[in-house]
């Protein structure tokens, strides 16, 4: 037998013959046995469950009692160990301090690390006495040979009778009917009741999009949303409205068109009294009366009510024209500057300056044009009306007295 020496040079003389790890005592490699043996003495006396230590039987038996001594000093969640109460300090400052000395993954407790590089070793050290099949952990185990005894989920939910095949699925789905959100974020105090829902959620405050949509290259926050946006490239609208029969694919885009039929606009601006059918409609509706505009552009530093109007005004400064006109070949970088454009097919040069007789084919045209008329009136204009027609008030129409004072001064030429 090989000889282990431990830091106070004592022996350990316990070997164990299946995997070859040693202890200084005897009791100490027996209960270590019941690792491959799965034997399990010490049963609960409420539940019946079983455990291979007298001291993890104690400390199962807070779960009944519901003493929980260790406290979080951050969230005041309590942990029936301590043991627990460190593990679970790791979520508010996301410290993994065991890495994998194979692929550098980084983990928070150092059983986890042990597991995990059974993925590298093969080491599968649980194994079914019934069937022969091994597992990397022992809780796989247990949940395979509930197979072999026909209960595959022993784990009923009190509150709404959904069975579980482990006591943590239980525990997690408890949060369910409890509300317990015992993940919180650091940056801007939000709380979830799923790790996993805090980690999607911190990537709403970094621009990681790691979901990757493979037709597009487009990238997602989270695998929902990739879900959705799928449905963009296979023309899936699962949410049909009863009334029209149209398809949407979002069930909150069928609540929000079903609106339409009822004439229901259950978001209403305070200030002026506009209904409207969705919320972030009237979120940037009352940016007309505040007067905010969040959304800055980088270059110009103009800025915007919505996001999509930053987009495409970006598109200025990146000469990106990606608007065609249907009519002939200019492209134009926003569909209102097209709009402007397809005036100068339709109807020549609309728009008249009301302090000269100029003309121009866009309203950026005579925006530009206006900017020496600063100060100046529409009396001389008026006046040069009055005199053309013998009318004694200037018309409401400007375009119908431009073209009067355009063709009168032609003809004078």
């Amino acid at each position: 037998m090989e000889v282990h020496m431990t830091g106070h040079n004592k022996e350990k003389r316990y070997e164990c013959d299946v995997c070859g790890k040693a202890w200084q005592h005897l009791s100490r490699l027996e209960t270590h046995r019941r690792v491959h043996t799965g034997e399990r003495p010490f049963d609960c006396s409420e539940c019946g469950k079983k455990f291979p230590r007298y001291q993890t039987l104690l400390r199962h038996y807070r779960v009944h009692s519901g003493e929980r001594p260790f406290g979080c000093s951050t969230c005041g969640k309590g942990f029936k160990t301590a043991y627990d109460l460190m593990y679970h300090q790791r979520v508010h400052t996301d410290e993994r301090p065991f890495s994998c000395s194979t692929c550098s993954k980084s983990f928070k407790s150092l059983p986890d690390l042990k597991v995990h590089r059974r993925l590298h070793t093969g080491e599968r050290p649980y194994t079914c006495r019934d069937c022969g099949k091994s597992y990397t952990r022992s809780k796989n185990l247990l949940e395979h040979q509930r197979t072999h005894t026909g209960d595959p989920r022993p784990f009923l939910c009190s509150d709404c009778g959904k069975d579980f095949k482990r006591a943590y699925d239980l525990k997690i789905h408890r949060r369910v009917h409890t509300d317990e959100k015992p993940y919180g974020c650091s940056t801007c105090g939000k709380s979830f009741a799923w790790l996993s829902g805090l980690r999607r959620h911190l990537r709403v405050h970094s621009s990681e999009r790691p979901i990757i949509c493979s037709d597009c290259g487009k990238g997602f926050k989270s695998s929902t949303d990739l879900r959705l946006h799928r449905r963009l490239h296979t023309g899936e609208r699962p949410y049909t409205c009863s009334d029209c029969g149209k398809g949407f694919n979002h069930s909150t885009r069928l609540l929000e068109h079903q609106l339409t039929h009822t004439g229901e606009r259950p978001y209403t601006c305070t200030q002026c009294g506009k209904g409207f059918t969705r919320s972030n409609n009237l979120l940037e509706h009352q940016r007309i009366h505040t007067g905010e505009r969040p959304y800055i552009c980088a270059q110009c530093g103009k800025g915007f009510i919505r996001p999509t109007k930053l987009l495409s005004h970006q598109r200025v400064h990146a000469s990106d024209h990606p608007v065609p006109s249907q009519v002939c070949r200019e492209h134009f970088a926003m569909a209102p500057h097209l709009l402007s454009h397809q005036c100068v097919h339709t109807s020549g040069q609309p728009y008249d300056c009301p302090y000269c007789v100029e003309a121009y084919d866009s309203s950026w045209g005579l925006w530009q044009h206006g900017r020496p008329h600063d100060g100046d009136r529409l009396l001389p204009l008026q006046q040069a009306f009055q005199e053309n027609t013998g009318a004694t008030e200037a018309p409401v129409d400007t375009k119908t007295m431009m073209e009067k004072v355009r063709t009168d001064s032609a003809m004078a030429v």
